[in-house]
């Protein structure tokens, strides 16, 4: 069996699962927040004395759903106690399957550019793997510092570190590697918030119930915080999962200030979210959330500065000849550099007509972003690139 082909049903298996399992956890952390933020004041004195501390009513699928939350723990544990905890488990899992797969297997296309940084196969693995670890260790350092009791200084600084993060990045990969290693930092942050804070401090809870003891309350104030950070990391990492299809984006001159931009635009507009939830929701936060969406879609517009270089015509059959050594390579029925199974999201630059179709994707990828060759692997050269962006301008005639 073809080892391209292969990699091909590994990659949509993996990408299917990632997606599954996200929504799995990403939905349950959601749904508990809400939870959290709708509880009302138990209206059963009953309820009360045995320790309720809030409970909400809500129907779906037909039936009605009566959930209570107690202050620390019922009298009595039940027999059978959920735990959501295996949701994030797999979708990290999955998610470096997807990062083994595609930009440490596939890293001389997707994630290192030689015109950034040119990096071995191994030192851009290792470096790829030293932010996702690192970016844990000094985060849950932070935390567990005195800058941690001031939730307000511990923002500044990871938001400082954050931006330090993504311009590093940038300055390492190529724009979409640098895109998703950011997002899985941040996530792998919130899978170890979930394994070594979160689920540890419930499991103390269940243990000091059993034993008839009081628990530490370090473990409840510290799953509140890392829980409070994870719902706020959450839109910057599935805006960083769907980045690497924008090459708009990830191939911008200042892709980490995008980057930096959009995560902060996700984080505002998450933190309206919860103060919907909670009954109290100023508009400032969405706000300003779609304003530095807005503001970033208008600054990152491409400009042509460049049209004197563009002007004038040129001959179809100049632009062909350099598509077909340089673009269809991949972008063809059968692709015929190594790897590639099928063209890359179905793009095939084989005929006239397939040109012609995709000659405005073409000026975007080829020109404004030169996210495409991916780490320029078959040496576009910057002529070629004004030779089609001058096609498209004219029109791009079949002649």
């Amino acid at each position: 069996m073809d080892a391209a082909y292969l990699v091909d049903w590994l990659n949509l298996a993996g990408r299917w699962a990632h997606m599954i399992t996200g929504i799995a956890w990403i939905g349950a952390s959601f749904y508990f927040i809400w939870l959290d933020n709708h509880l009302e004041d138990p209206k059963v004195p009953a309820d009360v004395a045995k320790g309720v501390g809030g409970e909400v009513w809500s129907v779906h699928g037909g039936g009605f759903y009566h959930a209570q939350k107690y202050k620390v723990a019922p009298p009595a544990l039940p027999p059978v106690l959920h735990w959501f905890k295996w949701e994030a488990y797999t979708t990290w899992i999955t998610g470096m399957f997807m990062m083994c797969l595609v930009y440490y297997y596939g890293a001389d296309v997707a994630l290192i550019d030689p015109l950034v940084q040119d990096l071995s196969h191994w030192q851009a693995i290792g470096i790829g793997l030293a932010f996702i670890a690192g970016g844990w260790i000094i985060y849950d350092l932070l935390c567990r510092s005195p800058l941690g009791q001031d939730d307000a200084v511990l923002g500044g600084v990871l938001a400082v570190l954050s931006v330090a993060a993504a311009w590093g990045l940038c300055q390492l990969f190529s724009g979409r590697g640098a895109f998703i290693h950011f997002g899985a930092m941040l996530g792998t942050i919130m899978v170890a918030n979930v394994f070594f804070v979160i689920i540890p401090g419930q499991g103390e809870l269940v243990k000091a119930k059993r034993e008839g003891r009081l628990p530490d309350p370090k473990w409840g104030a510290m799953g509140k915080q890392r829980s409070v950070h994870n719902t706020y990391f959450t839109l910057p990492v599935l805006f960083t999962m769907i980045s690497n299809h924008y090459g708009g984006v990830t191939g911008h001159a200042w892709s980490w200030a995008i980057l930096v931009a959009l995560s902060a635009a996700g984080a505002l507009i998450r933190l309206w979210f919860v103060l919907r939830h909670k009954g109290n929701a100023p508009a400032l936060p969405l706000a300003a959330g779609l304003a530095v969406l807005a503001g970033t879609v208008v600054i990152a517009a491409p400009r042509d500065e460049v049209t004197v270089e563009l002007a004038g015509k040129t001959e179809f059959a100049q632009v062909a000849k350099v598509v077909a050594e340089r673009c269809a390579v991949c972008h063809a029925a059968k692709p015929t550099r190594e790897g590639f199974a099928a063209p890359p999201k179905g793009v095939m630059l084989e005929t006239p007509g397939q040109m012609k179709a995709y000659a405005r994707a073409m000026l975007q990828q080829v020109w404004h972003s030169k996210a495409m060759p991916p780490g320029n692997v078959t040496e576009l050269s910057d002529e070629d690139r004004a030779l089609i962006a001058r096609w498209v301008r004219n029109g791009a005639p079949l002649r």
